[in-house]
């Protein structure tokens, strides 16, 4: 599985953006989809993942993202509305070794390139 990320970008606080994802090898409706994301100094943290087990977000998120697939173009989307400052980080799209979404970063095999997201106050 292959995985390219893109959309990131200098946004405003309260802005949004629109993160995509675009996937090869596997479909993204056929494995746990799910966003990443790491400030500077920080460790990777979990976003948001949609697989078989539904669709789990982060509760500094919730509300504000929304991820969604595409069979037809086999893309996933993050959209970020109302981002903060805190939101600023390099995100990363994953897929799964199943259909499962989880938390866990070690549940998922392949990973995109990422793509930087900075908000500004």
């Amino acid at each position: 599985v292959q995985l390219q990320a893109s959309g990131g970008g200098l946004v405003q606080a309260g802005g949004c953006l629109r993160l995509s994802c675009a996937a090869s090898g596997r479909t993204v409706s056929s494995v746990a989809m799910g966003w990443f994301r790491q400030a500077p100094g920080k460790e990777r943290e979990f976003v948001v993942a949609v697989g078989l087990s539904g669709t789990i977000y982060a509760d500094s998120v919730k509300g504000r993202f929304t991820i969604s697939r595409d069979i037809t173009t086999n893309t996933v989307y993050l959209q970020m509305n109302s981002l903060k400052p805190a939101d600023t980080a390099t995100y990363y799209c994953a897929a799964g070794l199943s259909d499962w979404g989880t938390t866990s970063l070690s549940d998922y095999r392949y990973w995109g390139q990422g793509t930087l997201v900075t908000v500004s106050s």
